[in-house]
């Protein structure tokens, strides 16, 4: 399933990064697409989107939505 995630507070290349990092800490299968301009952060992934949202808020970053 792929899961558009809008998330604040990236700023950098080691934002995407550490956005990436927590993700794959939960599915290390998941593709990640970050667009560091626009905060839109596509996963594909089989864990709940709740379990995805909280990786991304425990490495220190906002989900704003979920599309």
């Amino acid at each position: 399933m792929t899961i558009e995630l809008h998330v604040e507070g990236m700023s950098c290349q080691h934002c995407v990064a550490a956005v990436t990092s927590a993700i794959r800490e939960h599915d290390a299968a998941a593709q990640v697409q970050v667009d560091l301009a626009t905060g839109r952060v596509l996963v594909e992934s089989a864990q709940p989107v709740d379990a995805l949202k909280a990786a991304i808020d425990e490495a220190g970053y906002t989900v704003t939505s979920v599309r």
